[in-house]
């Protein structure tokens, strides 16, 4: 199970990286591997400004369909075009080419409040 230390996760099973005020958002290894195949991912909330825990999009497996929610507080100003025409890649690579959104933070201490590599795979049982 891949989980870099250099990120930071949230019980809800989103990675989030943070350079300056910019956080990159995406699901973990684990998560990815719990839905299967990934057939379809949606974010409809571009250029919307949302609280952490909101919903921002779902993402579509074979089986199940999943919402994917906001691990910090800010502004959607990016998502990942690649998906919409490849969104195996969030299987394939989840921390790199399947990264899903990015976001202008509102509050870049809220960072700091997130789980680290280790206490996530205490969450999920690595």
């Amino acid at each position: 199970m891949n989980i870099p230390a250099e990120l930071k996760y949230t019980k809800d099973h989103e990675w989030i990286s943070l350079e300056g005020d910019i956080a990159t958002v995406g699901i973990t290894d684990f998560a990815q591997s719990e839905l299967g195949d990934i057939v379809y991912v949606e974010v409809e909330t571009l250029d919307q400004t949302l609280e952490k825990d909101e919903v921002f999009g779902t993402v579509e497996a074979v089986k199940t369909v999943s919402d994917l929610f906001l691990p910090l507080a800010g502004e959607i100003v990016e998502f990942n075009d690649s998906l919409e025409s490849d969104p195996e890649k969030v299987n394939s690579d989840p921390y790199g080419e399947g990264w899903m959104i990015k976001i202008k933070v509102s509050d870049v201490n809220d960072f700091n409040e997130l789980l680290s590599s280790e206490a996530y795979k205490e969450l999920i049982g690595v």
